[in-house]
């Protein structure tokens, strides 16, 4: 027997079940745990990220812990920007360091299409970092 994967809340969205995946997904990203973030994706999920296609949970979880490799002391703060039926859309800050100690803030924005089930089936994120000084921190 086939079990259904489901990650509530189910679209369509309203303002608080957007805000509660929008938080759920900003909890997963900070845990820097791959595998834990990859079964929030449908199996066949589709990405853009920056300049890179990535399809597939095997190649979001090859994808993450590489980024999470490289980018050091990473958090992230995600904010709601709109939603619509199966669709959400937020913007975000995050903040790492690379492996020469320079600090980062990444800001950008994301595109989410969920499935019927809760399931992440695409996502499109625009992002540019700007060099900080650890001064500089906000997160």
């Amino acid at each position: 027997m086939e079990t259904i994967e489901q990650k509530p809340p189910f679209p369509p969205f309203t303002l608080e079940t957007a805000l509660q995946k929008v938080q759920m997904a900003e909890d997963a990203w900070n845990s820097k745990n791959p595998e834990r973030n990859a079964l929030a994706y449908t199996t066949d999920t589709e990405w853009r990220n920056r300049d890179k296609f990535i399809n597939g949970r095997d190649e979001v979880i090859a994808f993450l812990k590489g980024k999470w490799e490289k980018e050091i002391d990473y958090k992230l703060k995600k904010e709601l920007w709109a939603f619509q039926d199966n669709r959400i859309a937020v913007r975000f800050e995050y903040e790492y360091q690379n492996e020469n100690g320079q600090w980062f803030r990444a800001y950008g924005n994301e595109n989410w299409e969920f499935n019927e089930n809760g399931l992440m089936q695409k996502r499109f994120a625009s992002i540019n970092d700007l060099c900080i000084n650890e001064n500089e921190r906000k997160l």
